[in-house]
């Protein structure tokens, strides 16, 4: 029986969100009979092998009675190696790995890029893919360069001058997996100054439109064995009815599964088979693989597509219907990240070019 690693924490904002997702797919791997080694990557970057079975308590403190150091390695003897000491660390066998990281450097593209190189398939991938639905911007100029029906988004800075549309703004961190750090605006003149003293901006932020009154809708989609989306969601927004912020996704109640929804959303067929159809695009245009989310907002009748989470709180289990199980779901992503693990060669590469390029100095040029 092949082992997966179900990988989660890391040092993000979202980084509690992300121990609740990856202790729910532990279970659910292990409950289906599978192979599982949870592996938790700590606030400040540690890494370490814990105990199947555990509880959100268990780490609130950081890693949990029994955990054991982990190291990364890469080169000939790439793997997690844990333990250590006079006999030596050991190497941790593992087949594959369902990345249940949400935010920073885990849903970014780093770690699928560490386990590309590991030589370990992973879930959340491939490492470009992942990169593109991190960050906000590139994702938005995609959708608007293939013609897609989604807001304007721009860069903003403390300097910008000025902005193709006007205010209230919604103001977002460029790269970021969910709704840390958005705040709505009124003019330019408080987002350039939000955009300069705010931290969760330091790394980069977006501008773009705040339009009252838009509903929310979310559509999961997997990609193995075919393309296929999950029932429609609509998010309920605060009585304020300002954003569906992180607050109201994941700190009412047990978390994003009980967060206030409508499910399956109650709208017009003809938006929601529209919602189904650019999902697909989305998942073409990006080339993301495994469980993903697409958020959409409907403004005056009209869809547009907001973003996409490549690794959704939860996984998104809760948005399929009960034909599909939890385990299905989660076994099919790992079998497409296997199918499809990166393959690295120098092919090519048979030192002609070294050979006949002469001495180095004559080709430094000014």
């Amino acid at each position: 029986m092949s082992t997966t690693a179900v990988i989660f924490g890391g040092p993000s904002p979202e980084h509690d969100i992300s121990i609740l997702t990856g202790l729910q797919c532990e279970r659910v791997l292990t409950d289906a009979g599978q192979d599982v080694v949870p592996i938790y990557w700590g606030r400040t970057g540690g890494w370490h092998l814990v105990p199947n079975g555990g509880e959100a308590k268990d780490y609130v403190d950081g890693p949990p009675s029994g955990a054991k150091d982990v190291e990364p390695r890469l080169g000939a003897a790439a793997g997690f190696y844990a333990g250590g000491g006079l006999r030596g660390a050991k190497k941790i066998a593992v087949d594959a790995v369902l990345n249940c990281c949400h935010g920073g450097p885990g849903e970014r593209g780093l770690l699928n890029g560490l386990l590309d190189l590991m030589g370990i398939p992973a879930t959340g991938g491939p490492a470009g893919a992942a990169e593109l639905g991190m960050d906000k911007l590139a994702f938005g100029t995609l959708l608007e360069a293939h013609g897609l029906p989604t807001l304007q988004r721009r860069a903003i800075t403390p300097d910008t001058k000025d902005l193709p549309f006007g205010g209230p703004y919604i103001v977002k961190p460029r790269f970021g997996g969910s709704s840390i750090g958005i705040e709505v605006v009124e003019d330019l003149g408080t987002a350039r100054d939000l955009v300069r003293a705010a931290p969760a901006l330091r790394l980069g932020a977006v501008v773009e439109p705040f339009v009252k009154g838009a509903v929310d809708l979310n559509l999961g989609f997997r990609t193995w064995p075919h393309f296929s989306s999950s029932l429609l969601e609509r998010p309920l927004r605060p009585e304020d009815g300002e954003i569906y912020d992180y607050k109201a996704k994941y700190l009412g109640g047990a978390g994003l599964v009980s967060a206030p929804r409508e499910i399956p959303a109650k709208v017009d067929p003809a938006i929601e088979a529209e919602a189904r159809e650019l999902a697909e695009t989305v998942a073409t245009l990006t080339g993301i693989q495994g469980l993903c989310r697409v958020d959409f907002l409907v403004i005056d009748g009209v869809l547009h597509v907001n973003e996409i989470n490549t690794i959704p709180g939860a996984m998104g289990l809760y948005l399929w219907p009960n034909e599909v199980s939890y385990a299905e779901l989660l076994t099919g992503a790992v079998a497409e990240a296997v199918a499809n693990k990166p393959v690295f060669d120098a092919t090519g590469a048979d030192g002609t070019a070294l050979r006949v390029a002469g001495g180095i100095a004559g080709k430094l040029m000014r």
